[in-house]
């Protein structure tokens, strides 16, 4: 399997979505009194992600 720039970007903008939904999740759920943190830092990686997404096919 031959990884391009463009799949490499996709790679990474899927992973970092994963670990901003797991960063979120676990200051909702598990350590309530650190939720703003996690949630702050979980956004952080869907920005991250997305800007991942968005240079997809431009680099």
């Amino acid at each position: 399997m031959a990884m391009n720039k463009n799949t490499i970007f996709g790679w990474a903008s899927f992973l970092t979505f994963l670990v901003g939904t797991a960063l979120v999740l676990l200051g909702v759920l598990k350590y309530k009194e650190f939720a703003i943190g996690f949630s702050v830092t979980g956004i952080g990686f869907f920005f991250i992600s997305w800007v991942f997404n968005a240079l997809k096919g431009r680099v």
